[in-house]
């Protein structure tokens, strides 16, 4: 039973932790534009600042200090699952060379970015 309940509860997990969010933000969006309808409703001017709120884009563009900021979290999971390989290949030597092979994805991933905000930060 409980080989069967651990994946189910892993993937709830990832789906809650993804879905939740974005959920979450639709309510809020639907409040809002309930809020204006019954503004516009009753004939009250709608605030500049509330259009601009629903018309604004979700995400910023990207910085290179974000690029910077997301590249040196991503080389810190990977030299974590590094750390974790080295722990667990104590117990279990062939487990090293693959654990360390998936922390190279992160790492590669966060090299590129911090390359990304470097080269970009160099232009502005």
């Amino acid at each position: 039973m409980i080989g069967i309940l651990v994946p189910i509860a892993f993937f709830a997990m990832i789906a809650v932790v993804v879905v939740g969010p974005r959920y979450l933000k639709s309510l809020e969006r639907q409040k809002m534009a309930d809020t204006l309808r019954a503004a516009i409703e009753n004939g009250q001017p709608l605030p500049r600042e509330a259009i601009d709120l629903l018309t604004a884009s979700v995400r910023p563009p990207p910085s290179p200090k974000g690029d910077l900021r997301r590249g040196v979290i991503f080389v810190a999971v990977a030299l974590g699952l590094v750390g974790m390989a080295l722990a667990v290949g104590q117990g279990e030597p062939d487990a090293t060379y693959p654990m360390i092979g998936v922390a190279a994805i992160p790492g590669c991933i966060g090299l590129a970015l911090i390359a990304f905000g470097l080269l970009a930060k160099d232009r502005s």
